[in-house]
């Protein structure tokens, strides 16, 4: 295998590159460092794969890259690189995600037309369901995304699908259920609860404390982006959750267990796009893919902490 990695110095995606070059891969992982959060944290994403002799990093955008030649021998695009966050995506930033998560992605797509790519992986996001959708999500429930960022991630979904059946590039889609683990991004929230029982400060609720999640470990979602660029049924779209469906009361109850510090809670009012609920049907992924989640909550959590506490994050 030879990849492509974009978002590759990201949270999954540098967790995925280290799974692939274990396996013998090589990895070519495109990056732009957007400043969504600080760039010092995707440098210590990478910071033991710059030496690796079957790695390479390429800092560029997905709009200004010389495509062609990254592409050249690739067999497997892993397609990552998205602007993230729900509550972000309203108003005039609407703009930034239009233009990294479809843009980008049709720009991908199109350069990938005619080429012996054996697949095209794409990031897709439990985002898409909306709140009008009977638990466990079903992939082919009608999709009715509550936030700009969602309809985004279908957009990019729905295009992937049309140069499958237009142009036959190989393309599979995963449907991730809330992402955890260390090297989580600064702005999720077990990295925010996480951050201030370490500070001693309130953790901010929002809402009543109900909403429940589908939890996914870091490694779990990167053994399904691997199989699914794999064996993943070309055209065909998956869930990858992590089995553990709970409120974020229960999380807080938990985040106290496994830390054995005292949980502050500061509660506010719902924000606009927030899910109910998610909770994946992993029905197909099991049957394609074989995936099961190997890691539960706790032992998630547990592993997030240590990472925490040992990088002073």
């Amino acid at each position: 295998m030879k990849a492509l990695i974009t978002g590759g110095a990201g949270f999954i995606g540098s967790h995925l590159t280290e799974r692939l070059l274990a396996s013998g891969a090589e990895v070519v992982a495109l990056d732009c460092f957007t400043d969504y959060y600080a760039r010092a944290i995707k440098e210590a994403n990478i910071a033991t794969l710059r030496t690796h002799p079957r790695y390479r990093l390429v800092e560029s955008t997905i709009a200004d890259a010389d495509l062609d030649a990254l592409l050249d021998g690739v067999t497997h695009v892993f397609h990552l690189a998205a602007q993230a966050g729900v509550r972000k995506s309203w108003g005039r930033d609407f703009q930034v995600y239009t233009t990294l998560n479809i843009d980008a992605t049709q720009r991908l797509l199109e350069a990938c037309v005619g080429r012996p790519i054996h697949r095209f992986f794409y990031a897709s996001s439990s985002s898409v369901y909306g709140d009008d959708v009977t638990l466990p999500m079903r992939e082919e429930v009608p999709l009715k995304p509550v936030s700009p960022y969602g309809v985004t991630k279908l957009a990019a979904e729905q295009l992937c699908y049309l140069y499958f059946v237009n142009h036959g590039v190989p393309t599979v889609s995963v449907r991730y259920f809330t992402v955890y683990g260390p090297r989580q991004r600064p702005d999720m929230g077990f990295h925010r609860f996480m951050k201030a029982i370490q500070a001693g400060q309130p953790l901010t609720l929002y809402g009543d404390g109900l909403q429940t999640r589908d939890f996914t470990y870091v490694a779990d979602a990167a053994a399904a982006t691997h199989a699914a660029c794999v064996q993943g049924v070309p055209g065909q779209v998956y869930n990858v959750g992590g089995g553990s469906r709970v409120s974020v009361r229960e999380v807080f109850a938990m985040l106290g267990h496994v830390t054995g510090r005292p949980v502050l809670i500061d509660q506010q009012p719902p924000q606009k796009g927030d899910m109910r609920d998610t909770y994946a049907d992993t029905t197909r992924a099991r049957a394609d893919l074989g995936f099961a989640p190997s890691v539960t909550l706790e032992e998630g959590l547990r592993a997030m902490w240590a990472w925490m506490e040992a990088t002073n994050r």
